[in-house]
């Protein structure tokens, strides 16, 4: 049932959203390098993940929503958008356990622009910046999968385990997205 015009809560993943399917979407990934684009940072530094040394893992999600702001119509209908504030808080609440597993580098990722996720950011409290693909370069680079809804080209969910700038691990489709970052930890501890 869609939410009330004005009561959307972002922090809660209603019952019965759909899972995604695995479209293949993602399957090119594993062992590719990262293209060496500059992406800003809601920290105020742009970030090229291919310049990172050590392990770095990058979430990425179609947009943040804000409360008491409608969704896009049908969102809760598209398989994997739903999700986005709950995938974040995951990996907020799991920070120090992926530094702790050699993670040196946290960051989300979408195609929102820096001041749109700068208070998303904030709000969540987020100890890791968020990096903007606006421009769409850094998707079109990789042929990460997308969708399209309300006039918007977004980036389908999925987190990328990356070292020395090439992908080591990539989880696609992510569901439940609120368990994403337990699903990387539980990944990082097989792998040692």
């Amino acid at each position: 049932m869609p939410e009330a015009p004005g009561t959307h809560n972002p922090n809660i993943l209603p019952p019965g959203i759909p899972a995604p399917e695995d479209d293949g979407g993602a399957d090119h990934l594993t062992g590719m390098a990262l293209p060496d684009l500059a992406l800003p940072a809601t920290n105020g530094r742009s970030v090229s993940l291919a310049a990172l040394r050590g392990r770095t893992v990058v979430y990425i999600y179609p947009r943040t929503g804000v409360p008491g702001q409608a969704l896009p119509e049908g969102w809760d209908a598209i398989p994997g958008a739903r999700g986005c504030t709950p995938q974040s808080c995951g990996f907020r609440d799991h920070f120090a356990d992926l530094q702790r597993l050699g993670v040196a580098h946290l960051f989300g990722l979408s195609t929102q622009d820096t001041a749109y996720q700068r208070e998303a950011a904030s709000r969540l409290h987020l100890p890791f910046a968020i990096l903007s693909d606006e421009t769409l370069a850094f998707a079109r680079a990789l042929k990460l999968p997308t969708f399209d809804v309300a006039g918007m080209t977004l980036l389908k969910r999925m987190a990328l385990v990356i070292d020395d700038g090439v992908i080591t691990k990539v989880f696609y489709p992510v569901f439940p997205p609120d368990k994403n970052a337990a699903d990387v930890i539980a990944w990082l501890q097989d792998s040692k």
